[in-house]
């Protein structure tokens, strides 16, 4: 089983993730923010990676370091349990409709992280949590996890609308990318020989 926990203490916030990625979709979260749960929750269940994160966070001063950090351990998690990465598709594609609102996911695990976000929100808000904590919270997966990551919304004025279906097109996306490809054996997915650098 490919699994990891990443336990993460700071000044500002206590964090304990666990991952499997040969999951069934399973998620026990708790963040403190409710919203950014709701959103974890739907990467879980269309990625099949199951996920626990607990997360106790400085919210008494904003949410912008609970949703970084646990955006930067769930990165974590996942690239330790991808270990060498021997076999793994590598690459995962996905457009996700929801409602009106249709965006896409590319990713590759490269081990070269960059963020490309093309989506915008017409409210500073989505329940409790800043809509510019979004993209944040991708750019810091993308960091931890070693992950070229392109996401947009090609259309959609739903707010709500417009970032699940983002974190759904992610989960499907990852959900390719992650898999072993039988034909690969333990070849590493790279004519380099390696991924990274």
């Amino acid at each position: 089983m490919r699994t990891a926990t990443i336990a993460r203490t700071t000044a500002e916030t206590d964090i304990a993730v666990t991952v499997n990625l040969d999951g069934a979709g399973v998620y026990d979260i708790s963040t403190g923010i409710g919203f950014l749960d709701h959103m974890v929750e739907q990467f879980s269940r269309h990625s099949l990676i199951d996920v626990t994160m607990r997360v106790r966070g400085d919210l008494h001063i904003d949410q912008h370091h609970t949703t970084e950090d646990s955006a930067i351990a769930l990165g974590q998690a996942i690239h330790q349990a991808l270990g060498d990465k021997k076999g793994i598709a590598r690459y995962g594609e996905a457009h996700a409709p929801m409602d009106e609102a249709l965006a896409r996911v590319a990713l590759d695990i490269s081990g070269r992280p960059i963020l490309v976000w093309n989506a915008t929100f017409t409210q500073p808000r989505l329940g409790e949590m800043d809509t510019e904590l979004f993209e944040h919270w991708f750019q810091s997966v993308s960091q931890a996890a070693g992950i070229t990551l392109h996401i947009a919304c090609l259309y959609g004025s739903n707010n709500h609308h417009v970032i699940e279906g983002i974190y759904k097109a992610f989960a499907r996306a990852m959900r390719q990318a992650v898999a072993i490809d039988p034909r690969k054996g333990d070849a590493i997915p790279s004519t380099k020989g390696q991924l990274g650098g």
